[in-house]
């Protein structure tokens, strides 16, 4: 049996980065993540950092659009929550379109209390900031709702969020 990679969400993403000419992966390690990154790693299209937190990857995302490349940041929901300040007091201020790549955990059924807690406080700051953001949600979706968010993103020069829900990965 043979399986279509085409229509897989992490492929769809990676059409749409390459579209958008996002050529810097800023990531801390998710298991949701996972596939998406071995492949963003093996594709020399980009290239891949690992910083020890989400802060320092959106210093690193910022920077870059500074000196005239477009990146995004890759981690789940509990990395975000440390992000309010970088954001609030770097990107918003000074319009860098730091994007953002969430996966949405702590919902849906997930077990992990800290994880559910934080969840409940992702889209309220995303709103609270005026960051616009999406979900993803079903895989014909993918590549729409991220090359329109990456555009709107960077002619606005203003964050935005892609937010993978489990709806997306826990099939």
């Amino acid at each position: 049996m043979t399986v279509d990679t085409s229509l897989a969400w992490e492929d769809k993403l990676i059409a749409s980065f390459k579209r958008n000419d996002v050529r810097l992966i800023a990531y801390v390690p998710d298991k949701v993540l996972a596939k998406l990154i071995r492949k963003l790693q093996a594709d020399s299209f980009f290239t891949v950092l690992n910083p020890s937190r989400e802060e320092e990857a959106v210093a690193i995302v910022a920077g870059a659009w500074m000196g005239g490349t477009r990146g995004i940041v890759l981690m789940q929901t509990s990395g975000f929550a440390t992000l309010p300040n970088a954001l609030a007091s770097l990107a918003i201020p000074y319009q860098i379109p730091v994007l953002m790549l969430v996966s949405e955990r702590g919902t849906l059924g997930d077990h992990q209390l800290g994880q559910v807690i934080v969840c409940r406080t992702l889209r309220p700051i995303l709103n609270c900031l005026n960051i616009e953001n999406h979900a993803l949600e079903a895989v014909e979706d993918v590549e729409f709702i991220a090359d329109r968010t990456m555009q709107q993103a960077f002619s606005t020069q203003a964050p935005a969020a892609l937010i993978i829900s489990p709806k997306l990965f826990a099939r």
